[in-house]
């Protein structure tokens, strides 16, 4: 699960990189300058994300992609670290182009991955992460950790060789600044270490000697998992059969590793011709109301139909993992493809991630304000 944080309503402005810093050969972390005038708007959680947009990476179209702020809240600049994707156009850009003074449309923070941190003293908190997962957990670990004088921290961190481990100095730091609250772990999987637990791929099997060994999950408060879907879930039901809690656990996924779940930055057009199956949608937005007709319900979701009509519409990822597309049903009823992002309890009052959603009733009306 997420913890549920008050929403704020997703907003586009412009923001100017300050500074570009290589993190590793494939990653950059990326400093975006705050204006005054614009904090509020920026005012974030330890967790959070944003989403950027610009058509520099292929001009006439444009790109938009999420990326988690790996900083302690800090007014007046964000600070977001990207990986370098196989085939990630928007990834590979700006590794290979982005440089300071450039400027990015950037939407103010979203998501859920966080904590209460006025309940965070004293607690053990407890993250498993892989490669670019580590990006949120920097934030946490940095806010919590800085924040309380009891709270304990144990990471397991994944990745491939020492050379791509993404903020390794800074962990380094972390663990030398807070000795005896930080326990940090790390598994390589084609790096041999004097450890066999640490090293080789972050399996089931291993997982399972992890958790017997380095981090007992009876001794842990709360639980963050990010990374790779397949990770997360074999992390998930690893914890699931050690008899954790689920409320207790907060994952993020940063893709859901389905190449056939197309994720668009505008609307896909759809052209046939209005039948019997055809359904009208009508949402509400920034307090106006506007229709679109779907002559297809199957074919495309209450988000691309949107976007025909209104292109300010929230969305980022659009392949129901970060959950700014969220939006509640007031009338008529819809089918969800797929949800990584909302609590059971927001099923329940009603809301639906657009980008997932197909209306099962010839009529639905959405709510993007709620």
């Amino acid at each position: 699960m997420t913890t549920t944080t008050a929403r704020k309503r997703a907003r586009f402005h412009t923001l100017t990189v300050s500074a570009v810093r290589r993190l590793t050969a494939d990653s950059i972390e990326v400093t975006l300058a705050v204006p005054e005038d614009l904090r509020d708007d920026y005012d974030y959680a330890p967790g959070q994300y944003v989403a950027l947009r610009t058509d520099r990476a292929t001009p006439g179209s444009e790109l938009r992609r999420s990326y988690s702020i790996c900083q302690a809240p800090l007014p007046g600049e964000l600070r977001v670290a990207i990986k370098r994707d196989v085939g990630g156009v928007f990834s590979t850009w700006a590794n290979e182009h982005l440089e300071p003074g450039m400027q990015l449309d950037v939407m103010s923070p979203q998501g859920t991955f966080t904590t209460d941190l006025a309940t965070a003293e004293g607690k053990h908190f407890a993250t498993i992460a892989a490669g670019s997962g580590i990006t949120p957990v920097m934030a946490l670990v940095r806010t919590i950790l800085g924040g309380t004088s009891r709270a304990t921290f144990s990471l397991v961190y994944s990745n491939r060789t020492s050379l791509d481990v993404m903020f390794l100095e800074e962990l380094a730091d972390l663990k030398d600044k807070y000795r005896h609250r930080f326990a940090l772990h790390h598994v390589l999987s084609r790096e041999e270490r004097t450890s066999k637990l640490l090293s080789g791929r972050l399996d089931d099997d291993k997982l399972e000697g992890i958790l017997t060994d380095l981090v007992p999950p009876e001794t842990v408060d709360e639980w963050f998992l990010c990374g790779p879907f397949d990770l997360v879930e074999t992390c998930r039901k690893r914890l699931d059969v050690a008899g954790v809690d689920p409320r207790t656990v907060h994952f993020e996924l940063f893709t859901t590793g389905r190449p056939d779940l197309p994720a668009g930055s505008a609307a896909r057009p759809v052209e046939r011709t209005v039948n019997a199956n055809a359904a009208t949608i009508a949402f509400t937005l920034d307090g106006r109301t506007s229709n679109v007709v779907m002559p297809e319900p199957g074919v495309e979701s209450i988000l691309n139909a949107a976007l025909r009509v209104r292109p300010d519409v929230p969305f980022a990822c659009a392949g129901g993992v970060c959950g700014t597309c969220r939006a509640k049903v007031t009338t008529g009823s819809v089918r969800m493809t797929e949800n990584y992002a909302l609590e059971p309890e927001e099923l329940d009052a009603g809301y639906v991630l657009t980008c997932q959603s197909h209306p099962t009733s010839t009529e639905v009306t959405v709510d993007y304000d709620t």
